[in-house]
């Protein structure tokens, strides 16, 4: 009986201390519920309550986003802030920041002050202790950036705000978000760093790594001579670029031919200088993109065009001046199109070529279809003539138009030892008949 009555307290024991320990857990999830979730949407129950902290803790989780006027009215709440907060969209959207955290994190002064413009992309940061809905007090750190209209003035603030009271929390979304920085530069196809105002690496992706035949955390805290991945002289024009711009303050893009292992490779670089957030220098970032493979392919394009070019040139050069043999000893070169110098000395230079390997003794030089016969062509076809008649061969000019023969006389071109006539066919008959006698 005695030990029945031991068992009954034993149990009766066990039983009140379960339902002190359910009575601590129930007090506990009821704190956190209203200080950091006193909404609709808050979780209801510990396993709720995990799985919004695994959902904070992702490095992908999107932070509380807060967009406020200078007067201090709320333009924008989302759901991270609604978690944060515990005030919903519907009851932020229009009412003062102030009365919904309890704090003015940018005063009026200070926004005035961020003069940035929006494509800068520039933030600043402040702390401030703020208040949930249900009244829990924690610190905050407000990343924010000042928003234009389209003249250019401040019109509203808009903030990435952080939970920064639990050391934890902080520190495990510092380092999300690093991760998360990391593998987006890890996997660019260009190369992208950042050093400090002496030249050391501070970051470098994977490729621009490689691209030393380093690992990442030995390139980390070196300079370029350190590293000497290239040879001395193009890492002293590398780090000249660098100071130039670090002093210049401005971006710089531009090519550049960089010696590595035997080969010259060819890059695309884009280096700009990194600023805090009062705009002074504190190092520069660099974008390098390789296109040697791109200028392989340029310059066998344009070798390959220059020979279509060449092949073309030589096709209409034998199209344009063809000297075509009419009968034993006569050969004929219609003319057509505009006569420049460089085709002057073609015909010439195909003229007597033929002249001299057919033994020809008459020519005809056929204008019918040039364009125009200014002082430069009559020049042009008198020293042709000229230069068949000191082969012994006897020239016939043929298609003088009543235009042409009155520009001809206008001009005062001797054309003495030069017969004469308004056809081709009557040239033609000319040199047969001359071919026969």
């Amino acid at each position: 009986m005695r030990e029945e009555l031991d068992e009954a307290g034993r149990l009766r024991a066990e039983n009140a201390a379960l339902r002190a320990r359910v009575e601590a857990l129930e007090k506990a999830l009821a704190e956190r519920s209203n200080g950091h979730a006193q909404s609709a949407a808050a979780p209801e129950g510990t396993a709720d309550v995990e799985a919004l902290d695994a959902l904070e803790g992702l490095p992908t989780a999107v932070p509380a986003v807060i967009q406020w006027r200078l007067d201090g009215a709320v333009t924008y709440w989302n759901d991270s802030a609604e978690r944060l907060f515990g005030w919903s969209a519907s009851e932020a959207v229009g009412r003062r920041l102030a009365d919904l955290v309890g704090a003015v994190p940018v005063s009026t002064a200070a926004a005035r002050a961020f003069d940035f413009a929006r494509e800068e992309s520039r933030f600043a940061a402040t702390t401030s202790e703020c208040r949930t809905k249900g009244g829990h007090a924690f610190l905050c750190r407000w990343t924010y950036a000042v928003l234009r209209d389209g003249r250019g003035d401040a019109h509203e603030i808009a903030a990435l705000v952080d939970d920064i009271s639990d050391r934890q929390r902080r520190e495990k979304t510092v380092q999300g978000r690093y991760q998360l920085l990391l593998q987006l530069v890890d996997n660019a196809r260009s190369s992208i760093f950042v050093k400090d105002t002496a030249g050391r690496y501070v970051l470098a992706n994977r490729l621009h790594a490689q691209l030393m035949q380093r690992h990442v955390l030995e390139v980390i805290g070196r300079d370029e001579f350190e590293l000497a991945a290239v040879d001395p002289a193009a890492t002293a024009m590398i780090v000249a670029k660098e100071r130039e711009v670090m002093t210049g303050g401005q971006v710089m893009q531009f090519e550049e031919v960089v010696p590595i292992g035997g080969a010259q490779h060819h890059f695309f670089t884009v280096k700009f200088p990194i600023h805090d957030e009062r705009g002074a220098p504190i190092g520069m970032g660099g974008i390098v993109t390789e296109i040697t493979s791109l200028k392989r392919a340029e310059a066998e394009r344009a070798a390959l065009q220059e020979e279509i070019i060449f092949a073309q040139q030589t096709a209409l050069r034998e199209l344009s001046t063809p000297l075509i043999p009419l009968a034993d000893r006569v050969v004929a070169m219609p003319l057509v199109g505009t006569i420049d110098s460089g085709r002057a000395e073609q015909i010439m230079e195909t003229l007597l070529s033929g002249i001299s390997s057919q033994g020809a003794h008459t020519a005809i030089l056929d204008i019918t279809g040039v364009r125009a016969v200014d002082t430069h062509v009559a020049d042009a076809l008198t020293r042709t003539a000229r230069a068949a008649q000191l082969l012994g061969t006897r020239v016939v000019l043929t298609g003088v138009r009543p235009e042409v023969a009155q520009t001809l006389v206008t001009l005062g071109v001797d054309l003495s030892g030069i017969t004469t006539l308004s056809t081709l066919q009557s040239g033609i008959a000319h040199a047969l008949r001359h071919a026969r006698r």
